[in-house]
């Protein structure tokens, strides 16, 4: 399961984790930004939450890196 929300200045996507498997993990929350995306995750056992800030040419590359193969890339802007 996953919500979405509009914020003043970002878009919000949590995603839960409705799995089988057990243990199930903490909620991920995903801030899309004008300039970055930040993951967070709430670690259990320190009480704190994790952020990862990917700038959007690391997210650019994340998502084609899904659907590639194994191996070493650049993408390249278009002109």
């Amino acid at each position: 399961m996953f919500t979405i929300e509009h914020e003043f200045d970002a878009t919000v996507i949590t995603l839960v984790d409705e799995g089988g498997d057990l243990p199930l993990m903490e909620d991920i929350v995903i801030n899309a930004f004008e300039d970055c995306v930040t993951v967070e995750q709430a670690d259990p056992q320190t009480d704190e939450v994790l952020r990862i800030t990917l700038s959007m040419t690391q997210l650019r590359d994340l998502a084609a890196a899904l659907n590639l193969p194994e191996g070493s890339y650049r993408l390249e802007r278009k002109a």
